[in-house]
């Protein structure tokens, strides 16, 4: 679709938004890509809606023309899910960025979808509460984007993902109809899940303009510490013997020696290059002390080095940004590379396995990726440092991230854990859910019968 077709589109949506809708190359090129390798089209224009009414104004114009949508949030995702489709319209949610509501008594919040994390924990401390939203994928994402894309992160193991904090939504229909899903009660028996639908859906099914999330009460007492070991393999059995005891662990956190030894380079820290775990502990006092204690006796009978603890909130801050920067840091192992990064989650009793056959498969590779992850729910990733433009090097970063899945499927696992289908693993979600796939692509219909809500993502 070129741009003669959209003149008469592109002029009622500049009615609508006046200033806030832009067909600028400057402000499409902005728009038109997330953090990840893939590339797309232009969008053929940016719409900056900032209320619900307005988002179904410009689906309503949509559908009538038959334009192609692409939702924008910060465009930290890396699997595609936001590479602009050529002849779309990006509607860029950032302008959608009000705390609506938050309530102290009954832990949640309303926000809009272009809120980001930060933000909402932010305006939850000068409100002087005690909640916080717990959900920390590392990026300062948008929670709109982490609820369309069932993020998760660092703080899974004990907080749960997106899927777990999300009361109801807000959410705006290909046909341009306002659908309010689920409710601020925390359990509900009435009718399908709606919310749950829209959660992961990659933006196919609607655009989510607004959020009610669960919060959290801040922790007492928070304790961090990094620990090496002699092996990647006695790190991950320490991980599963201490989820084991059931102690009250906040985040596990693998990083194998190759991304170690370039997370020290990378944030200027000493930590030996050995495979090494990043622990965080919330609770009480008494129970951040008694879970630091057994954690430490668990680690040091599977060969551990010694425990550098960081309880002082700076230090804490400045190791757990060390961990955020791990992307980073892994390709300035290769001056001037870009990034090619999978991820997949396994039952925690194959983790072990799982990564193993990885590290194999990858140590008769001629790249050099490295290995970290979210181990305690089984959830890690590989990071492949590329030369730009080589298209060799990316053929085998992509087979190599075909391999794992397959590793992982054959462990009952998933092809991903928490970046998303996106562009990148569309065929592995058919590798991994067969016909149920068909069912998906019915559901899309349904919802979307002209097929214009974020087309190509997903599914082939």
């Amino acid at each position: 679709m070129n741009q003669h077709n959209l003149k008469h589109p592109h002029k009622e949506l500049r009615a609508l938004l006046g200033k806030r809708f832009s067909t600028d190359d400057t402000v499409r090129d902005a728009h038109a890509r997330d953090a990840s390798y893939h590339q797309g089209a232009l969008p053929d224009a940016v719409a900056f809606p900032k209320t619900n009414a307005e988002v179904s104004e410009i689906l309503k114009i949509c559908a009538k023309h038959k334009i192609p949508i692409v939702p924008y949030g910060t465009g930290t995702g890396v699997e595609g899910a936001v590479v602009a489709t050529e002849g779309a319209l990006c509607i860029a949610l950032n302008n959608m960025s009000s705390v609506l509501r938050v309530s102290q008594d009954d832990r949640d919040a309303t926000v809009q979808a272009g809120v980001t994390r930060f933000q909402l924990n932010g305006h939850l401390m000068d409100l002087g509460t005690q909640l916080h939203f717990p959900v920390d994928p590392g990026a300062d994402a948008s929670l709109g984007g982490m609820v369309a894309t069932r993020a998760s992160g660092t703080s899974a193991v004990r907080y749960g993902t997106m899927l777990d904090n999300v009361l109801g939504l807000t959410v705006i229909t290909a046909d341009g109809s306002i659908v309010h899903t689920g409710s601020r009660a925390r359990k509900s028996a009435a009718g399908y899940d709606l919310t749950r639908l829209f959660i992961g859906s990659e933006g196919t099914l609607g655009i989510i303009t607004e959020i009610t999330l669960k919060l959290t009460r801040l922790p007492e007492a928070v304790a961090a510490a990094v620990c090496a070991f002699p092996t990647v393999a006695a790190a991950v059995d320490t991980v599963i013997k201490m989820m084991d005891t059931g102690i009250n662990i906040a985040r596990i956190e693998l990083l194998d020696e190759l991304q170690m030894d370039a997370v020290n380079k990378h944030a200027g820290l000493d930590y030996e290059v050995a495979p090494t775990l990043f622990f965080e502990f919330h609770g009480s006092e008494r129970t951040v002390a008694e879970s630091s204690e057994i954690a430490g006796k668990i680690a040091a009978a599977h060969g551990s080095g010694d425990f550098r603890w960081a309880t002082d909130e700076n230090d804490r801050k400045r190791l757990w940004q060390a961990r955020y920067d791990s992307y980073y840091a892994a390709l300035n192992r290769r001056p001037r590379s870009v990034g090619y990064v999978t991820d997949v989650c396994v039952p925690i009793s194959q983790l072990a396995e799982c990564i193993a056959k990885t590290k194999t498969l990858l140590a008769k590779s001629n790249l050099v990726p490295s290995i970290l992850g979210h181990v305690g729910d089984g959830n890690f990733h590989v990071v492949f440092p590329l030369e730009p433009n080589n298209k060799d090097e990316l053929a085998e970063a992509q087979q190599l991230s075909h391999q794992i899945v397959d590793i992982a499927l054959e462990m009952d696992g998933t092809c991903t854990g928490e970046h998303g289908v996106g562009i990148g693993k569309r065929k592995a979600l058919e590798k991994e859910h067969g016909e149920a796939v068909d069912l998906m692509r019915a559901i899309k219909h349904a919802l979307d019968p002209l097929n214009l809500m974020n087309p190509g993502k997903i599914f082939l």
